[in-house]
Parts: structure tokens; C-alpha cells; sequence
């Protein structure tokens, strides 16, 4: 017995000494679709290309999805320059089930946009009520959009309300408020004994009237509200007079003192570092990348160094691991600068932390790892949207 026992594990062992020695098939035209992937969709949290080529007998089918047409034309372009047949079976989104309603409005006050079409995936992202997607496919009862910062995410159901082409440009163009209390409820009457939902900064719907203290105003999905006139603001009057100072950076950024940390979020419900920067500049009137790695690629550098005298407030600090010859820089923290030797963050919970290694709240963790210091605001670049300029909402 001890001998079978002895004579089995031999085998055993060289199997998966074999196995290992087998040299991996690389996948067919990989060397052109990862070509066509680094030239038009380096982020995959921001464009999509995943495509592959199957041998069916004689011929080559495309197969995956996109939703970037000219790269897909440039990858056909491509196979055809190098005298490659093939047979396109790729899916083009938006899907075509779905392209009669293609736009969406977010319905509730924060949507959790999760990484797979499931509850327990890892929530990727946050919108706020108001905020417009694009809608490019459906799987069950999730839809996987685009927000204005183009991050590709899933969205259970129940978190848009979907419009038809009439319908979007109506909510466009309809006159809105902005809610701008960190955290609050619409009413359902004056007497504000009942409610309708929650609202955090940021959540924008469609006004109605001036109803006493209250503006009235309708969800994307038609509910009937009322909010408080002091804790809101008309949208175009507040975006039209908006000319955020690095002050102001300041001021929203300090009304969030004590957020809870949240991965993935970027509401005043929860947020994460990139998040919380994100936040801060929606609320003045800027769209930024959602996540620290992309945030640090926009704007103008402005230390990196460790002079800080150089700073000035509202400028974003990054902080990581810095680039070897065998690895590449990793950015996987960023906070804003507020002064007086100080920037303030979201970890464990929105805080503030100072570089200065005498004071009580000296944050020597990550000055260790500080990378370099951008400036943004004001700052011309095509990853960031001043909402002045654009029609996202309007």
C-alpha cells in the first residue's frame, strides 16, 4: 500500500511538472487588441473595449463588446491593412434592446453603482439624485451606465428612472434647485410631518413653484415634493453666479467634517479620499475624475518636491508609492490642501492632518508618502468639466 501510495505521488508531481512546463497558447490577434486597448481605452473604468477573436473552422469571429466606435473601426481597420478576414460579431453599445431609452436621470438621493450587476459587488462609485447617465445595456434588473465623468458602473433599477430622447431634453431644459445642506428630507406636506426621501449636497430636481418656505419640485420619476427654500438653491442661479474661490474650496470642504470613510462612495453619506476631493469641487461648480490615480493626471503640478510653501489652498495633494525600476508609481491617496501647513481628507473619516511634525494632529504616515501637488481650480484640461461651460444639466 505504501509503495501504490508512494508510486501515485510521482505521478502526481509530474503531471504538474508537465503542466507547468506547457507553454501558454497566447490568444488569438492579442498583440492588435491590445494595440487598438492602449490607444483608445487605456482606463477601463472610464471606456470599454473588451473584445477577443475565436478560429471557427476557416474564419476568424470578432467577438466582446464596446461602447467606442471608432476604436472597433480602428481594430477592423487595422485587421484589414494586414490582410486578416474575419467576421464581426462584436456588440456596439448602447445594446439595441435598450437604445429606444438610452439617457437616465438618477431617482434617489444616492445611487450605489456597483462593479457587477449584483448587490454584493464591490460598489464602485456613487451619483446623486439628478445627475444624468447614459444608459448602454441591461442585465436582469441592472442597467450598467456612464456618468458625466464617463465611469462605467452597474445600477440596480430601482436608483434611474429612464426617459426617452422627448422626455431628456425636457428634464434638461426645465428650470431645477440644487440642494446644498450637507444632509436633509424633502416633505411631503408644509407641516413637514411626513416625507418623501432623504437629500444630501449635490441632489438636484426639477422645480415646480415657490410654495411659502418651501420650493415645490418633482423627482425624474414624478414623485412631489417639498425642500426647504434655506437649504436649496435654483440650479442656474446658483451655477451662473458661481465663482468658486480657494476659500470656498475650504469652507464646503470643513462642512464634512466627521463623514464616515466609505470605498466607493462620494456623497455626504459616506465617501471615500477621491470622493471627498470630488465632492468638494462638484459642489463649486467642477466635475473631476472620480478616483485619485485619475484625478492626478488633470490640472497643473505644482510640487513635488515637499515645498510646500508653494501651495496654495484647494491645490490636491497625492500621495502613494513612488515609481522603481521594476514597478510604476501607485497613487493611492489624495487630499486637499487648506493652509497654514494643514490638508484635510477623508480616512476613517473626514479629517484634517497637518505636515507640520509639532503639531497634535501631525500626519507623518502619509507625508512619508506624499508624491506631488496639482492645481485645478480655474485650471483648463478636457477631464475637467466646469459646469458653467457645459450641458450636463441643462
Amino acid at each position: 500500500m505504501e509503495q501504490r501510495n508512494l508510486l501515485l505521488s510521482a505521478l502526481a508531481f509530474l503531471v504538474l511538472v508537465t503542466c507547468a512546463e506547457t507553454p501558454t497558447e497566447e490568444p488569438l490577434l492579442a498583440a492588435e487588441i491590445q494595440e487598438i486597448k492602449t490607444a483608445y481605452a487605456p482606463d477601463k473604468r472610464v471606456a470599454l473595449f473588451d473584445i477577443f477573436a475565436e478560429q471557427k473552422g476557416d474564419a476568424i469571429v470578432l467577438k466582446g463588446e464596446s461602447n467606442l466606435p471608432d476604436a472597433v473601426n480602428a481594430f477592423m481597420e487595422k485587421l484589414n491593412q494586414d490582410n486578416i478576414s474575419f467576421i464581426d460579431s462584436i456588440q456596439l453599445l448602447p445594446s439595441k434592446e435598450i437604445r429606444a431609452t438610452t439617457n437616465a436621470v438618477i431617482n434617489i438621493s444616492v445611487a450605489n453603482l456597483r462593479s457587477k450587476p449584483k448587490h454584493s459587488a464591490e460598489l464602485a462609485t456613487q451619483a446623486t439624485l439628478g445627475t444624468p447617465v447614459k444608459v448602454l445595456k441591461k442585465e436582469g434588473g441592472w442597467y450598467y451606465i456612464q456618468t458625466p465623468d464617463k465611469y462605467l458602473s452597474w445600477v440596480d433599477e430601482g436608483g434611474i428612472t429612464l426617459m426617452g430622447n422627448q422626455r431628456f431634453k425636457e428634464w434638461k431644459s426645465s428650470a431645477k434647485i440644487i440642494y446644498t445642506k450637507t444632509y436633509g428630507q424633502a416633505y411631503a406636506t408644509g407641516s413637514e410631518k411626513a416625507f418623501v426621501s432623504d437629500l444630501v449636497a449635490g441632489d438636484i430636481l426639477e422645480f415646480v413653484k415657490l410654495s411659502n418656505d418651501h420650493f415645490a419640485v418633482t423627482y425624474p420619476d414624478k414623485r412631489i415634493a417639498l425642500v426647504r427654500t434655506n437649504e436649496a438653491e435654483s440650479y442656474f442661479g446658483w451655477i451662473n453666479d458661481m465663482n468658486a474661490t480657494q476659500d470656498d474650496l475650504v469652507a464646503t470642504s470643513k462642512e464634512m467634517m466627521g463623514v464616515p470613510y466609505l470605498w466607493g462612495g462620494t456623497s455626504t453619506k459616506g465617501m471615500d479620499c477621491s470622493g471627498f476631493t470630488k465632492t468638494i469641487y462638484f459642489l463649486n461648480g467642477m466635475v473631476i475624475p472620480r478616483d485619485a490615480s485619475q484625478q492626478v493626471h488633470t490640472g497643473k503640478q505644482i510640487d513635488k518636491d515637499r515645498k510646500f510653501e508653494n501651495l496654495e489652498k484647494g491645490d490636491l495633494l497625492f500621495f502613494g508609492k513612488k515609481a522603481s525600476d521594476t514597478t510604476k508609481e501607485r497613487v493611492v491617496h489624495v487630499g486637499m490642501w487648506i493652509g497654514n501647513n494643514e490638508f484635510i481628507h477623508a480616512s476613517n473619516m473626514v479629517r484634517v492632518s497637518s505636515i507640520d511634525r509639532n503639531a497634535e494632529n501631525f500626519d507623518e504616515y502619509n507625508l512619508n508618502r506624499y508624491l506631488r501637488a496639482k492645481r485645478i481650480l480655474k485650471e483648463q484640461d478636457k477631464d475637467l468639466i466646469d459646469l458653467k461651460q457645459t450641458s450636463v444639466f441643462k
